[in-house]
Formats: structure tokens, sequence, C-alpha cells
């Protein structure tokens, strides 16, 4: 991809973002005004709107998983493992607005690799009996999106502080795996 190229998807993508984050149900035209770019270079990037969005969270998948990377969460006590992924997650929630969900498909095949990098994490836990050994590890992966989306959502609407709401995020999941807080 040429140069050019690459500096007009990262400011549709950043447009997007934007533009997407304020009002969902902004159009193509809508996104290539605020990228300045014309609809037809948006266009020849993206042919469709579900596949800008789905763009979008490519974009946040890859930030996250070389967070969780560089998280190091095979490194230490499962417990304090995941409060650093906790606190990666949360970062991304903070740096990126809440945006339209892509289509199922691609929203699966985004998930899979953090799915891959929590399950090893749960199952290290379990082993070690850090973790409830009788929770399933897909059940405590949808629970954790799902308490972490509830945490959000309560900042956003202003009804708890975001500091409040990642303690509290914090303290649900760690129960919800039957894990000790960690020292420290």
């Amino acid at each position: 991809m040429r140069a050019e190229a690459r500096r007009s998807m990262a400011a549709i993508l950043d447009a997007a973002i934007q533009v997407l984050g304020e009002r969902p149900q902004a159009t193509m035209e809508d996104v290539a005004a605020a990228a300045g770019l014309s609809r037809q270079t948006v266009y020849a990037h993206f042919p469709t709107r579900d596949a800008l969005v789905a763009a979008v969270f490519r974009r946040m998948t890859d930030e996250v998983l070389a967070a969780m990377d560089a998280a190091r969460l095979d490194e230490g006590p499962a417990p304090a493992a995941l409060l650093r992924l906790l606190d990666v997650s949360w970062r991304t929630f903070d740096r990126y607005p809440p945006l339209p969900a892509p289509a199922a498909a691609d929203d699966a095949e985004l998930h899979e690799p953090i799915f891959g990098r929590l399950t090893r994490l749960i199952v290290r836990g379990q082993r070690a009996g850090e973790f409830d050994r009788d929770a399933a590890p897909g059940w405590l992966i949808a629970a954790t999106i799902a308490l972490g989306h509830a945490a959000w959502a309560e900042v956003t609407a202003g009804r708890l502080p975001a500091t409040e709401a990642r303690a509290a995020l914090r303290v649900a999941v760690l129960r919800l795996y039957g894990a000790q807080s960690p020292a420290g």
C-alpha cells in the first residue's frame, strides 16, 4: 500500500471513530467530511459502512492484543494478571467512544484472539487453584465482558465516576473468578 493510501486510511479510521462515537447512525459521507476526503476515497478503501465499522474494530482489537501481550498475562499470579488485563481493557474503553457493533461474524472473528489469551489465563489460574475450578472459562469470559460493558455504561450515563467504576469492576471480576485480591 502506498504511503498516501495509508495516510488516507488512517484519516478515515480516525474520523470514523470520532464521528460514529458522536453519532452512531452517521453516514459514510459524514465520515468522509470529517476526514477531509472525498466520499469516493472513503468508498475506495471501505466499500460499505459495515466494512468501515469492522476496520475500526480491527484497529481496536490490534491495540488491545498488543496491550495484552505487553501486560504479560502468562507471568505472575493469575489474579494479578487478570487485573492487568482489566486495566488494559479499561484504557481501551477510555480511548474509544462507544461505537456501533460490527456484524456478528466480524465480531466473533475479532474477539477470538482476545478470548484465546483470556482462556489461557483462566485455565492457568484454575490449575493453580487461584480461580474457581467449577466455572467454565467461556462463561467467565462472557460474564467478564458483560461486567466491563456494564461498568462503562455507568460511566457514560454519568451515574458513576470512571475511577469508581474501574474499582468496582476489579472487585466484581475477582469475586466472579473466586480469586483473592493480590497484595499491593
